[in-house]
């Protein structure tokens, strides 16, 4: 009985060690440097496994569309199996993944690498969340632990750009298959963490079989959700080209979808709750609109810098790394307030502030105007980290992992999104006028989003209040 008091108090005055967070953090970093981390190496993966550079952009969309499906399904087993349970089974599925990239012969081989790195490295985020979040309630804490969400923000969203200079670094030191490989140790080091210092899930003593664990997870609301997202980006993917029958398909499916949600007894896609709680809806939109304004910088703005200003790939992706610099500085005061209405109205004028600024990178100041144009989207994303907060308030308990994994595919969406519109307006050249076209539509955007964030009267000013 001392001993179980003793552990208890313990877990009330500290309840997040460095111990905990740090395999949560780690976990959570691999995704967003994954994004990113391939770009670098697309040329001489190319040239490494005899296939063209076009085809090796499948790399890319592959860990998207893996990504953008496994999150909220992630999100949704750690509800139903426990999140340790499933973000252990994720850090495996990376350690397999870079193994398989590594050694890998063919084109086709390194997909099914960049799929299993996806769908492992989607298991990290939504289970750290509930893994967080039970941990404050047994800790019996009052408020959202600002800090730690914090932590995991800067883990989750700000490390994205990171991997473009980290990515330049190991192709240039150890060749392409470094960026499969590098994953291996970390992912060691998560797992052998993860099982030391992460406390194991409670045993569920009561039988399941197999339709009911079918039925909790919803697994044919996961299967088309999975289908109707792989269509849409497809379609996405042929523009400017617009495939109708793909279109068609696309819609089909979305409505078929839709239509088994509204009916299911625990619905993946919670349709019903999406509508009746309109602030975690708007919430959504917020995440996936910086997240639209950041990734055109880094799709657009990059290509921009390498074909039309002839930077290298290192040195482009250093010309961006002020954005996840500023990022994480940014996300440290904000989460430790608790602040909730004040950052990501902040965000919204960042985004606006950096798509005017866009629209004079053809002027003779563009290496300042490029830093600037980050350090504001740095900025931005920062402050967006209180949606991460407001999320955090807005969901059922229960429902958090799959509302934390849904958080990430709307970001998706929103880089899924930019590469698409990037790729229509470079679509035959990459030019001073495709750059001022970007920069039209991140304005457009971003009032959008400014407009949306200052009008919600839903947004708490502090998760306090």
């Amino acid at each position: 009985m001392p001993e179980t008091l003793s552990a208890t108090t313990s877990l009330a005055e500290r309840p997040f060690t460095w111990r905990f967070t740090a395999p949560l953090f780690v976990g959570s970093a691999l995704n967003p440097v994954n994004t990113s981390l391939i770009a670098t190496a697309l040329v001489p993966i190319a040239a490494g496994v005899h296939v063209s550079i076009g085809q090796t952009a499948a790399l890319v969309s592959a860990l998207y569309v893996a990504s953008a499906i496994a999150q909220p399904t992630a999100g949704k087993a750690a509800d139903v199996f426990g999140p340790r349970r499933v973000f252990l089974t994720g850090i495996l599925l990376v350690l397999l993944g870079g193994l398989v990239g590594g050694f890998a012969p063919t084109l086709s081989i390194l997909l099914i690498s960049r799929i299993l790195i996806g769908l492992g490295t989607s298991c990290a985020y939504p289970t750290a969340m509930v893994l967080i979040r039970r941990r404050a309630q047994s800790a019996g804490l009052a408020q959202p632990p600002g800090g730690v969400l914090g932590g995991l923000q800067i883990a989750g969203i700000a490390t994205a750009s990171l991997g473009l200079p980290l990515g330049g670094v190991l192709v240039q030191l150890a060749g392409w298959r470094s960026v499969f490989f590098v994953n291996v140790p970390v992912a060691l080091i998560a797992l052998v963490s993860t099982l030391l210092w992460v406390p194991k899930d409670e045993r569920d003593r009561a039988r399941r079989y197999a339709r009911e664990i079918a039925s909790l997870l919803d697994v044919t609301g996961i299967i088309g959700f999975a289908a109707a997202m792989s269509a849409l980006l497809l379609f996405l993917s042929h523009l400017p080209t617009v495939n109708w029958a793909l279109l068609a398909t696309t819609v089909t499916l979305w409505i078929a979808e839709a239509l088994w949600e509204l009916r299911a007894a625990a619905p993946f896609l919670d349709l019903r709750l999406l509508v009746r709680n309109m602030a975690l809806t708007r919430t959504y939109i917020r995440f996936g609109m910086v997240l639209f304004s950041s990734y055109l910088v880094l799709y657009g703005i990059t290509q921009w810098l390498e074909a039309d200003r002839h930077l290298s790939e290192l040195a482009a992706g250093l010309l961006l790394l002020p954005m996840t610099v500023i990022a994480g500085v940014v996300i440290v005061p904000i989460s430790r307030r608790n602040l909730v209405r004040g950052p990501v109205i902040w965000a919204a004028a960042a985004c606006v502030l950096a798509a005017v600024g866009a629209l004079f990178l053809a002027s003779p100041g563009w290496p300042v105007l490029v830093v600037v144009i980050t350090v504001l989207l740095g900025f931005a994303q920062g402050a967006a980290s209180s949606n991460q907060l407001a999320l955090y308030l807005q969901t059922p308990a229960e429902l958090l992992g799959t509302a934390s994994g849904l958080m990430r595919s709307f970001g998706y969406l929103g880089s899924i999104a930019s590469s698409a519109i990037t790729g229509i307006v470079f679509h035959d050249n990459v030019s001073d006028s495709g750059v001022a076209t970007i920069a039209w539509i991140m304005i457009g955007a971003s009032v959008f989003l400014l407009a949306l964030t200052v009008l919600d009267r839903r947004l708490p000013r502090t998760a306090t209040n």
